[in-house]
């Protein structure tokens, strides 16, 4: 795995806050009564597993933006990479809806590890899946899942974020290699990954899948710092100057924005059970804290805002709970479409900011400090609303689907 030091003592750390999260989760309509045993066993060993070693040290991680790298061969050993694809690659060999809880598990403690596990299995893991040769499949498949490699996912460029089609970075033909040009940006991961999952045009300007490793001479990793969001999570760019790329590196089954279009609803999918777990984070710590803060000589959750507030919550955490499941259903059996993986994630990432945002009023001023972990979601928050599809992008693949009419042109 590519080198990325870490100046915090995550140990010390991990031994000081253990057993600090109190968090319960919260089932309204008795969802688990449509869960299968193994989803539950597979939500209990997740859960355990993001209490004992994340929950601890995420606080720490996050305040000093260090990503905690030790902890990505915990997330292959609890099957977070790649949990949907089959166990002959050394993947999970899960269903959807197990990936799902997975993600949900992770980012309920914290928005940046889910993406780091997401990035890895939906964007790196699944386009070589879906779209490589079976020489690929072999050779990157089974560490990616351990996490003894590690990947990004290389779309996004410092002009082109919405319109992917309108991308520069290059790749031309030079006989026996291809000589890759260009930039990405805003790519989770970029630091310490190994290969790079990565969208060029051709000289005919079609667009395709191509694995760049680390070590290829042209190819940089510079990490971005400044960010108030994702702060435990290690972003970047990529640099590609005439870096010469085998042809074998080529993703043969895919040709055309097809390609990460078609990984982006995998990771979108992820993303809306994701930012539901954070939802039911901030749910979850602002009852427990309307309990405990008294004032006026009694427990804020007697007062009538209060409860509005933790009723509204309730409400659409669980219409959010009910519309990943069917979703995940949905996704089982091959049926669920683009349009219906946007409604999730823009549905349940906006619920989630919300929440976060009247949690963080119900905590007060203590809502503000890292004694809870209101104010790190609502800022991570603010990037998942943004990343994989804005806000207004799903609102837009949601009219078309609805109208029949095309708004992006």
């Amino acid at each position: 795995m590519a080198q990325y030091t870490s100046t915090i003592d995550f140990d010390k750390i991990k031994e000081q806050n253990q057993g600090k999260d109190r968090y319960n989760a919260h089932d309204f309509y008795g969802i688990d009564d449509l869960l299968t045993e193994e989803h539950k066993l597979i939500r209990d060993t997740v859960r355990a597993w993001v209490k004992r070693e994340v929950s601890p040290i995420i606080e720490a991680s996050a305040q000093s933006t260090v990503f905690p790298k030790h902890l990505l061969r915990g997330l292959g050993e609890i099957g977070a990479f790649g949990p949907q694809l089959p166990s002959e690659y050394g993947c999970g060999g899960m269903d959807y809806i197990s990936y799902g809880i997975i993600m949900q598990e992770l980012e309920r403690c914290d928005s940046g590890i889910r993406s780091t596990a997401s990035v890895q299995g939906s964007l790196v893991m699944y386009p070589i899946y879906k779209f490589g040769s079976e020489e690929q499949k072999r050779k990157y498949l089974p560490k990616l899942a351990t996490g003894e490699m590690m990947g990004c996912f290389g779309l996004t460029e410092p002009d082109h974020g919405s319109n992917p089609g309108g991308m520069l970075t290059n790749i031309k033909d030079m006989g026996d290699h291809y000589l890759l040009n260009g930039a990405k940006m805003w790519i989770s991961n970029a630091p310490f990954a190994d290969i790079a999952v990565v969208w060029a045009k051709n000289e005919e300007g079609k667009i395709k899948g191509i694995i760049v490793e680390r070590g290829m001479e042209g190819f940089t990793t510079p990490e971005t710092h400044g960010k108030w969001s994702l702060r435990a999570s290690a972003t970047g760019e990529l640099i590609f100057d005439n870096v010469k790329v085998p042809k074998e590196n080529i993703l043969p089954g895919v040709e055309g924005l097809k390609g990460p279009l078609t990984c982006l609803n995998s990771a979108r999918y992820g993303i809306s059970w994701g930012a539901l777990g954070a939802a039911m984070d901030c749910y979850d710590s602002a009852l427990r804290y309307s309990k405990e803060r008294v004032q006026f000589g009694r427990p804020i959750a007697g007062f009538q805002l209060q409860q509005k507030k933790l009723a509204e919550m309730i409400t659409e955490i669980t219409k959010a709970q009910l519309l990943v499941w069917r979703l995940g259903n949905l996704m089982d059996s091959g049926k669920a479409t683009p349009a219906q993986i946007s409604m999730a994630k823009r549905n349940n990432v906006e619920i989630a900011l919300n929440i976060a945002r009247e949690a963080r009023q119900m905590h007060g001023g203590m809502g503000i400090t890292g004694e809870y972990p209101i104010m790190r979601h609502m800022m991570n928050l603010e990037s998942v609303v943004t990343y994989e599809g804005t806000h207004d992008i799903h609102l837009l693949i949601l009219g078309m689907e609805v109208t029949g009419e095309n708004a992006f042109v």
